[in-house]
This record gives structure tokens, C-alpha cells and sequence, in this order.
């Protein structure tokens, strides 16, 4: 099958996820299902900008009180030559033309005293003189209306929107304390081989899973999340057993299995023997692809869906953005054509720089994007993950490529 039309049925074979409504705190990094409105208007009332005096008519002003934010609201309405004391926040007075800023506030005496004793700032204490302020305000000057940032019933989001930290915020001002969303699939792990050791050096004839390691940064990314990780021996009686059981089989196809290594055809190779023994239907078997020709997609009979890597870890992190990125992100609302890592409306580029061509398969190449074009990083051989590590995309060369522009598959930042 050809790469292009493998990823496009990746994309295709995930089920129907219902949206879901969830606390703000776990929508972070998910994609809106519906429209966020603003449930309570921002402001929710008249409230002040500075901290200073509400004030009514000109001055000089008699200050008849204090508000304080979070404080109850003034009691009766200002009159002209009217002020109150008010705290950035605080509700503005009913008759509040402007607020008078403490710095911008003067000494005034009250007409007809020249001798008074006027003192202006957030000084004036229970007995003492009554306090006068003055000074030069504009109309509706430091008083931020009800509703002057976001009417109340307002569409603020659209969905499809990623939620990001600053729309937690956003939506907790609106009054939200749960988001609809759209499903975060879940993803489990089964690393199979018996020379895979986990930590510390490997021994002669082991070698150090590499594959694992990165999984969990690629689904997330994706908009996805690995539930759990599992180690399984050789031999296909650990495979079926970790397969044949719940969520994969009596899911609903919110579950995909991600099974690193035994996707070949070697003696260790037992997936498509277990799969075939689970009645699963086989969506994709080989991709032609280098590195990760040998991937694979199947559906279980329960709609679990369970993807198959190579065991070299370049292969696999091809084979990963091949099948496994378009199923999380087209699951998560991002569709195969509309972001990083799946997309048909997609970035391309020149390539600078010397790129071996595969006269049958395509060839997804380590690059880093300059003002020139996409250059090779090289370190791309099957068994090695440097180039990737170097590199921020991959270039997707036809067989037979002959100079044209080609593809960019975005990678997880970092490589």
C-alpha cells in the first residue's frame, strides 16, 4: 500500500467518539466540541479601573463614602458634586460618571470655605472632617461597563479550538466550569522482545527500548494519551492475551493498542498470527515506506484498534506518524488535512541538499527547514534515532523523486 493511502486510511478507520463535557482542569490540550459563550457579561457591572474617586458632575467633590472590591456596592445614587472613595474592581456607584485617579486627585476645599481643610488620597478616617477632592476627569473616564469586554450570550470560541491554558481562564471567567471536548483516545503500549531491557546498559545481544520512551510525547502531542505500558516476552500467548481482553475487544473503538515490534515476518513475529486468531480485520499490512515498511492496522471485533511498529526506532517513528498520529488526531478533532503531522493541505519545500532516492517506496527523510529549503540532517538509517533528534521535520521523497518540492511531516517539538 502507498504511504499517502495508508495514512488517509488510518484517518478513516477511527470510529464515532462521542464529545464529552469535563472539568476545565481536564480539557487542557483538547479541542472544543461546541461553541464557548460567555454565561455572565465582563464586566459582570459598572466597575472601576484605577483606584481613585467615583464622581458625579464637576468638582470639587464631597466624598460620601467607600467601596472596596469584593465590598458591598454603594447604597444610594451620586449627586452632582458627589464622590466615593473606590478600589480598582470595586462596582461603581449608580450616577458615576468617571473615576478620578488618587494621583490626579487635589486638595479642594468646599465652595465658600477657602479655609477647609481638604486632604485627598485614601487617608480619611472614621471622624474626621468631611474630605473634598478635586481635579480634572473626562467623561466616563477609569469605569469599565457592564458587558464592555464580553456580552453576556457572546460566542468567544468557535469550535474546534484548542484549549490552551489562556482558554481555561478565559472560560472560567465566562462563568464555565466544564468544557464539551472532544475525545482524548487512548492509547496502550505493548512493548514485545525478549533482548528489550528497560534501564542501564544492555548486555551483549540486548539492546535499550528506545521506542516506548517516545510513544507517550508523540500521542499527546497528537491530542491523545497513553494509559499504560506493558512488557511483554516472545511468543504470541502474551500477545493474545494482552489483546484479547478489555478495552481492545469489547470497546467501542475509543481504544488503539500500539504493539512495538512483532509486525514483521520473522519467527518472533507473532501479530498477525494473534490478530488473525482474534478475528481481527487487517486495514493496512506494509506500507511502502523506508523506514517502516513493515507497519500494520487492524480493528479488533470489539472496534479497538491495534497498530503495529517495527522494533528499529526510526522505522517505528515512521511508521508512528504513518498510522498511529492521523487515527489520535482525527479522534481528537484535528482532521488528516488540518495540522501538524497529518496534513493533505500540507507545508513543502525544496530540498537542500543530497537525498537517496528509493526507486519503488517513498522515503521519509530527517530535514531542518531553512530560508533555502529543507536540508538533510543524514543519521536516517532504521535502527538509529539521531537524525530525528536533530531534525524538525520529515521530508517525504517519492520513489523516483527527481528535484520537485516535496512534503513536510511536522515533528513533535524537539525532534
Amino acid at each position: 500500500m502507498s504511504w499517502a493511502a495508508a495514512r488517509a486510511l488510518a484517518a478513516r478507520s477511527v470510529g464515532r467518539l462521542e464529545p464529552a463535557r469535563v472539568p476545565l482542569q481536564e480539557a487542557l490540550g483538547r479541542r472544543l466540541a461546541a461553541p464557548v459563550t460567555a454565561l455572565v457579561p465582563v464586566p459582570g457591572v459598572d466597575v472601576a479601573a484605577m483606584d481613585g474617586y467615583a464622581v458625579a458632575g464637576p468638582g470639587p467633590w464631597l466624598v460620601v463614602g467607600g467601596v472596596l472590591a469584593g465590598g458591598a456596592p454603594y447604597g444610594g445614587v451620586l449627586r452632582a458634586g458627589e464622590a466615593v472613595e473606590i478600589a480598582t474592581g470595586a462596582p461603581a456607584p449608580a450616577g458615576a460618571e468617571a473615576v478620578l485617579p488618587y494621583e490626579h486627585a487635589i486638595a479642594a476645599p468646599p465652595p465658600g470655605r477657602p479655609d477647609a481643610r481638604a486632604v485627598p488620597g485614601p487617608q480619611r478616617r472614621p471622624g474626621a472632617d468631611p474630605l473634598w477632592v478635586g481635579g480634572t476627569v473626562e467623561a466616563g473616564r477609569h469605569i469599565r461597563r457592564r458587558g464592555e469586554d464580553v456580552a453576556e450570550g457572546a460566542v468567544v470560541l468557535g469550535a474546534g479550538s484548542t484549549v490552551t491554558p489562556a482558554v481555561l481562564g478565559l472560560a472560567a471567567s465566562l462563568g464555565h466550569d466544564t468544557l464539551r471536548v472532544r475525545p482524548r483516545i487512548r492509547v496502550t503500549v505493548l512493548v514485545t522482545g525478549d533482548e528489550v531491557v528497560h534501564e542501564g546498559l544492555p548486555a551483549p545481544g540486548r539492546v535499550r527500548d528506545a521506542i516506548g520512551p517516545f510513544l507517550p510525547g508523540l500521542v499527546e502531542w497528537a491530542g491523545g494519551r497513553v494509559v499504560g505500558t506493558t512488557r511483554l516476552p516472545d511468543g504470541p500467548g502474551a500477545l493474545r492475551e494482552a489483546l484479547a481482553g478489555p478495552p481492545f475487544t469489547t470497546g467501542k473503538g475509543g481504544d488503539v493498542a500500539v504493539v512495538c515490534g512483532a509486525s514483521s515476518k520473522g519467527p518472533a513475529d507473532h501479530l498477525r498470527g494473534v490478530l488473525a486468531e482474534l478475528g481481527a480485520e487487517l486495514v493496512v499490512d506494509g506500507v511502502a515506506v523506508r523506514p517502516g515498511h513493515p507497519q500494520m492496522l487492524a480493528r479488533l471485533p470489539g472496534g479497538g484498534l491495534v497498530v503495529g511498529l517495527p522494533g528499529n526506532p526510526f522505522a517505528a517513528l515512521a511508521a508512528a506518524l504513518t498510522l498511529l498520529a492521523p487515527i489520535v488526531r482525527e479522534a481528537a478533532g484535528a482532521s488528516a488535512g488540518a495540522s501538524a503531522g497529518t496534513s493533505i493541505g500540507r507545508e513543502t519545500s525544496a530540498l537542500v541538499g543530497p537525498v537517496r532516492v528509493h526507486p519503488r517506496d517513498t522515503r521519509l527523510v530527517p530535514v531542518r527547514r531553512s530560508g533555502r529549503g529543507a536540508v538533510p540532517v543524514g543519521h536516517d538509517r532504521p535502527g538509529s534515532l539521531w537524525g530525528a533528534a536533530l531534525a524538525d521535520a520529515l521530508a517525504v521523497v517519492p520513489a523516483g523523486w527527481s528535484g520537485e518540492q516535496v512534503e513536510l511531516i511536522e515533528l513533535p517539538p524537539g525532534g
